[in-house]
């Protein structure tokens, strides 16, 4: 698996622990990143870019360090 895909899980794992609006949350992270959480699969290739983005959108809206 892919670093983006493990971001992406740990990001859903915390939306759905703290029962937060997971359309609203994700959009917002979509939003700062440039790509949808939705379209992240386990076989999308790792961007250095799209990691550090992930990881401040986490961040900035979940509070969580990754």
């Amino acid at each position: 698996m892919s670093a983006i895909y493990d971001l992406k899980v740990a990001i859903d794992k915390k939306i759905k622990a703290d029962g937060l609006d997971a359309t609203d949350i994700r959009g917002q992270i979509g939003l700062r990143t440039g790509r949808l959480l939705a379209l992240i699969s386990p076989s999308t290739p790792d961007d250095p870019l799209i990691v550090a983005k992930l990881r401040q959108a986490a961040k900035d809206l979940l509070n969580i360090s990754l």
